[in-house]
C-alpha cells in the first residue's frame, strides 16, 4: 500500500529528487549520471573477506553517496520510479556476467539470461509494500529484451528459515546467520536448465547472501550443463561448465579498489 501511495502521490505532488533532494524531479540528471556512470558490463568485484562459495561477482557502481541515497530510497522508502534506472544499470552488468558463466569461446550463445532475484522475507515485502529486488530484475530483463538479448526473471529461491537482522553483524555474523536459510522451490531446477543462471541483488557488501544464494542453486543445479547430449551424433558424456555468476548494481568501494584491475 505504502509504494502504491507514493506513485499516486508522485502525480500530484512536487517531486525531489531521491539521491540529492533537487526539486521537481524524482531522479535528476546528476544522480542518473552517477548510476549510469560506471564501465560497460561492471567490475569484478570481491569483499575481504570473501566467502567461501561467493559466485564470481560484477557490480555496476560502488556504494556510496547519490547511489546509495537512490538505492535506500527505493528499497526502505518505495521510490518505486527507480526501478527502471535501477534495471538499466543493472542489465548491462546481467549480460557481461552471463557471457563469462560458460567456459570456452562463445559458450551459451543463444541461450537465454535466467535471472534469479535474491530473494526477500515475507515479513520485509509486507512491511515495504513491495519486493524490490525482483521489481528491478523484471526492469533488468526487459531492457535487455529490447535490446535483443533472450532475458527472463526466474524467481525460484526462498527462505526456508527465518533469519535475523543482518545490520550490525559483521562477516562472520552473517554467513552464520544465513546458513543453510535459502532454498529452490520444487520444480526450480527444471526452470534453471532453460539458460544462464545469474542471480542479482542491488548491493552486495559481505557477500554472505549471494555465497548463501549460489549454495541453494546448487543443490539443484550444478555446474556442468549438457554438452553434445541429446545431438545427432552427439556424445552424452560431454558437459561444459557454467561458472556461477552473479550481477549487483552496487558493491562497497574497498571491493571496486581491490580488483581496479579485474576485467
Amino acid at each position: 500500500m505504502r509504494g502504491w501511495w507514493r506513485e499516486m502521490s508522485g502525480l500530484v505532488l512536487p517531486a525531489a529528487c531521491e539521491g540529492c533532494g533537487e526539486p521537481r524531479t524524482g531522479l535528476c540528471a546528476r544522480c542518473a549520471g552517477a548510476l549510469a556512470g560506471g564501465a560497460a558490463g561492471g567490475v569484478r568485484v570481491r569483499p575481504v573477506p570473501e566467502p567461501p562459495g561467493l559466485p564470481v561477482v560484477r557490480a555496476a557502481v560502488p556504494y556510496e553517496g547519490a547511489v546509495r541515497a537512490l538505492l535506500i530510497a527505493h528499497k526502505e522508502r518505495g521510490a518505486l520510479g527507480l526501478a527502471g534506472a535501477f534495471g538499466g544499470a543493472l542489465a548491462g552488468v546481467v549480460e557481461a556476467a552471463g557471457a563469462g558463466a560458460g567456459a570456452g569461446a562463445g559458450a551459451g550463445a543463444g541461450r537465454p539470461l535466467l535471472l534469479v532475484p535474491v530473494p526477500s522475507s515475507r515479513r520485509s515485502v509486507r512491511a515495504r509494500g513491495h519486493d524490490p529486488m525482483r521489481r528491478v530484475a523484471l526492469a533488468a530483463a526487459a531492457r535487455l529484451r529490447r535490446a535483443g538479448r533472450p532475458a527472463r526473471v526466474v524467481p525460484v529461491l526462498r527462505q526456508r528459515r527465518a533469519v535475523a537482522d543482518q545490520a550490525g553483524l559483521g562477516a562472520r555474523g552473517r554467513r552464520a546467520n544465513l546458513a543453510g536459510a535459502l532454498e529452490v522451490v520444487p520444480g526450480g531446477g527444471r526452470l534453471l536448465a532453460a539458460g544462464r543462471v545469474v542471480l542479482v541483488d542491488d548491493l552486495m557488501t559481505t557477500g554472505a547472501t549471494l555465497a548463501e544464494a549460489a549454495r541453494a542453486l546448487g543443490a539443484v543445479h550444478p555446474p556442468f550443463t549438457s554438452g553434445a547430449a541429446g545431438r545427432p551424433g552427439g556424445d552424452s558424456a560431454q558437459h561444459e561448465f557454467e561458472q556461477r555468476v552473479a550481477a549487483v548494481i552496487a558493491s562497497s568501494p574497498a571491493s571496486f579498489e581491490i580488483n581496479r584491475n579485474s576485467p
